[in-house]
């Protein structure tokens, strides 16, 4: 009778639970310290949301958890896939995460999904991937095939692919820029693989009880999502900081170790890909020159390489962890419908104050969720923005550009690069169509759209991955 009541008390104890914690934030807030105190203290486990750390090898660069942090609590999901692996795809990650948490749940333990890579935690809080059937299946998902015929498209021109496309799922094509290869590819080995266009999957995801425009229905009905979040100057210093600290433990070793195993044989048979697997990661790829140069090099010249490299691995970090704010913002706190957890934010601008605004209230919210009572501390929300089709497609004439994306098409039309084509279309054709003018532009806008026009292929759509 006993045994009996314990075990009833232990069910309502899970009912009242947060299904799981999710630890959210740009890289260097102390994510995976706060995981380790909430997994010690509540009887956690910790799942690693990092798409570099799951490979083995360049532990200093994609500053894995040491050995003695891993003692302090159980970690999942670092450090178990082979580096020469390109076919590791976010499903997989889903798969084995989502097995990891039923388990832990099952056993009365409290899972910590702690990291920033964007399109893994979408995939375990809301039902975002494309199922054909069983739940824990994607077309293309896993297997050296799936992957190599992917890869296979990515080698054609933009412009072949996007027709290719075009031909098979216009509308999954309107809603791609054809410089984006990753993403038309994706659409393309969907359609091979199930015959149904990848658009007509997207609008069946999305039109599921709870889904939105971005997706699926959330997974989790009580997840407890923490947003550490910094002044960006602190930040900045602090990233710079961690940098050095990475320098002091041999991270140039570490990175000529990792290249002379895996990556010079590539580089000689011109077939490196830093577009791929762990040859991504920030760092990696920014010293491919000190990496590669010469052995008739100077010293003086490998120095200015190897500074050259450090320098540009600070800016690569401190532009990561803007982006991985701004997901923060769009995906969570600007997101419209139900289907968004809360969020509680922690402050984690001075950290001499680590325990009084992060540790502190971050055991207080999880006690007072696991009671079943409201936390003292109010999750945060930011009034959603205006909708915008982040998807739509426009054309501009003038400039021989396609632009994706009302936001992006509205700085367009004020960008300094337009207006000088429309002055000088106005001078040899002074009745030509003007109704692709907008006001002068602010700074602001210009700088926006110069943005874009270096990088048009940075946009994320996380259901089509």
């Amino acid at each position: 009778m006993a045994a009996s009541a314990r075990s009833v008390q232990c069910a309502l104890k899970r009912a009242m639970s947060p299904s799981l914690v999710v630890i959210l934030g740009a890289t260097g807030t102390g994510k995976s310290k706060l995981a380790i105190e909430i997994g010690k203290r509540l009887q956690g486990e910790i799942i690693s949301a990092d798409s570099m750390q799951v490979y083995q090898g360049l532990d200093i660069i994609t500053n894995k958890v040491t050995a003695e942090e891993r003692a302090q609590c159980r970690h999942h999901m670092i450090g178990f896939v082979d580096p020469l692996v390109s076919s590791y795809m976010v499903g997989d990650f889903r798969n084995k995460a989502l097995a990891l948490i039923e388990d832990m749940r099952s056993s009365n333990k409290l899972p910590i999904v702690v990291g920033g890579t964007n399109y893994y935690i979408e995939s375990l809080l809301w039902k975002v991937l494309l199922d054909t059937g069983q739940e824990n299946e994607e077309p293309g998902n896993g297997g050296d095939g799936a992957a190599e015929r992917k890869l296979e498209l990515e080698k054609l021109g933009g412009a072949e692919l996007h027709k290719r496309l075009t031909e098979v799922d216009p509308k999954m094509a309107a809603m791609l820029h054809p410089n984006d290869k990753r993403k038309i590819a994706r659409s393309l080995q969907i359609h091979e693989e199930t015959g149904v266009p990848h658009s007509r999957w997207l609008e069946e995801q999305r039109g599921q009880e709870g889904g939105d425009g971005l997706g699926g229905p959330l997974r989790f009905s009580d997840p407890c999502i923490f947003w550490l979040h910094s002044e960006m100057d602190v930040l900045d210093k602090r990233l710079d900081a961690r940098v050095d600290d990475m320098l002091s433990a041999g991270l140039i070793d570490e990175l000529r170790d990792f290249h002379v195993r895996y990556n010079q044989q590539k580089v000689q048979d011109n077939s490196q890909n830093y577009q791929h697997g762990i040859f991504q990661s920030i760092g990696f790829k920014e010293f491919h020159d000190y990496l590669t140069a010469p052995e008739s090099s100077s010293q003086q010249e490998k120095d200015t390489l190897r500074d050259k490299g450090i320098e540009a691995l600070k800016i690569a970090t401190r532009r990561y962890a803007r982006k991985q704010n701004k997901w923060v913002r769009n995906r969570f706190l600007k997101r419209p419908g139900d289907s968004v957890p809360a969020v509680y934010g922690l402050d984690v601008t001075d950290v001499s104050r680590w325990e009084e605004m992060v540790l502190n209230p971050a055991l207080q919210i999880l006690d007072s969720l696991r009671k079943g009572e409201e936390p003292a501390v109010s999750p945060i929300r930011v009034q959603a923005e205006e909708q915008r089709n982040k998807r739509s497609h426009h054309s501009c004439d003038l400039c021989d550009r396609v632009i994706i994306g009302d936001l992006e098409w509205t700085a367009h039309l004020k960008s300094k690069k337009h207006h000088y084509h429309v002055r000088k279309k106005r001078k040899s054709d002074p009745t030509s169509d003007q109704s692709q003018v907008e006001p002068a532009p602010p700074d602001s806008a210009a700088e926006i759209s110069q943005s874009q026009d270096k990088s048009t292929t940075q946009q994320e759509v996380p259901v089509a991955l």
